[in-house]
């Protein structure tokens, strides 16, 4: 921990346990019979995001099992920290959930005459805090943190009003994080009504009127199979169901492909690709680099001249395509669609002109939300960079 060895003289250098009034881990004991459609709200180790607590998917417990563990309970200004899953993430519990439980999660009860629980929260997240916990980590597969090693984790301690401004300063850029980021969930929001209307004719552009016309999927498109027999020179790129076509080694952190890539695929500029085990979550790409090589097992296909690539790639992603896509796929848990299943689905297509026409305003809002998360990972980066001088004394604040 190199940026302890440098801090301002009137820093401390305090472990947590000396800092706060209790270390513990939440319920620990089976909890599933005693799951309820209401009662007492259970938090778990994936409800803990960095600075804020997600209760989008809650658990309810019986009452009476609560009682048997309400040494347990949390206080609002707790500091949640997650045991496993992405082991170090903290937030802190705020007022709404006072008495409320959690399974498993390491639970840290700061003294406020002597640490800013704020500040406490933004150092653990920091990639300063979160180094202690990588090095610290036990376990095989399934890495975790314990109560033990929390307790001696060094936290540098500013006297307590610089604390507070520190963690002002931070809270500011949170603010304009979030702010940003609900801002883009807006705005995706807005295009998906926009692709939900122009996409499927309920709403039509100014000058366009003519009738459109009901075409096959495998009316518009050309299935291809362009194995690699010349083995050439080219990267392995991987379909994901967020990114669309990665490299292998970013994927998986490295090529997972074998030492024979004859038996793979040539994908080429403007042409499309999926997985057909996994089209039902999305796990379809447009390939806009120059050349790559993609597993055999995936499906590739291109456009004919009736339909732009970009306009049918949003088609694709239109929720009502997706639920036909996964009516029309063959299996059990998995669903598997082929190309010859696929070609069966109904496009209405309308001119090119109006494909074109709707393109461009798909388009620029998918500018509009580039911009917005180019802002975001700036604010982001300032942020971590603020951390990196503010929470280590490099730089001080005027109180």
């Amino acid at each position: 921990m190199n940026h302890l060895r440098n801090i301002p003289s009137d820093w401390e250098i305090l472990e947590l346990k000396e800092i706060t009034e209790k270390i513990m881990v939440g319920i620990a004991s089976a909890a599933t019979h005693a799951y309820r459609n209401t009662g007492v709200i259970l938090f778990r180790n994936q409800n803990i995001k960095e600075g804020f607590l997600d209760d989008s998917d809650l658990l309810f417990i019986d009452e009476a099992y609560e009682r048997v563990h309400k040494n347990k309970r949390l206080k609002s200004g707790d500091i949640l920290i997650a045991r496993t899953g992405y082991p170090g993430t903290a937030c802190l519990v705020p007022d709404l959930y006072n008495g409320a439980q959690s399974f498993t999660t390491l639970i840290a009860r700061p003294y406020h005459n002597i640490v800013n629980k704020e500040y406490l929260c933004f150092y653990i997240n920091s990639e300063l805090g979160q180094g202690y916990f990588e090095l610290n980590q036990i376990g095989g597969g399934q890495k975790n943190v314990n109560a033990g090693t929390l307790e001696f984790m060094p936290i540098p301690s500013p006297p307590l009003p610089e604390q507070k401004a520190i963690a002002s300063c931070l809270s500011t850029w949170d603010e304009a994080i979030q702010k940003s980021s609900q801002l883009i969930t807006q705005k995706e929001l807005r295009k998906k009504w926009l692709m939900q209307q122009l996409l499927t004719g309920k709403k039509r552009l100014k000058g366009f009127s003519g009738e459109w016309k009901e075409v096959r999927f495998g009316d518009i498109t050309l299935n291809f199979s362009r194995r690699n027999k010349g083995l050439i020179d080219a990267k392995v790129y991987s379909v994901t169901n967020t990114n669309g076509f990665v490299l292998q080694s970013d994927h998986f952190e490295r090529e997972v492909a074998g030492n024979d890539l004859s038996n793979y695929k040539i994908i080429k500029r403007n042409e499309f690709a999926y997985n057909p085990a996994r089209i039902n979550v999305g796990s379809l790409a447009y390939f806009e680099d120059e050349v790559g090589i993609i597993s055999s097992l995936y499906v590739c296909f291109s456009t004919k001249k009736d339909i732009l690539d970009y306009y049918l790639l949003q088609f694709l992603r239109l929720e009502h395509t997706k639920h036909r896509i996964e009516s029309l796929g063959e299996g059990g848990v998995r669903v598997y669609l082929w190309y010859d299943l696929i070609a069966k689905i109904k496009v209405k297509l309308p001119s090119l002109e109006e494909q074109t026409a709707i393109a461009q305003i798909l388009q620029t809002a998918d500018k509009e939300i580039e911009l917005l998360k180019n802002k975001l990972c700036q604010l982001k980066e300032q942020k971590k960079g603020l951390m990196q001088v503010l929470l280590t004394g490099k730089k001080r604040l005027k109180l």
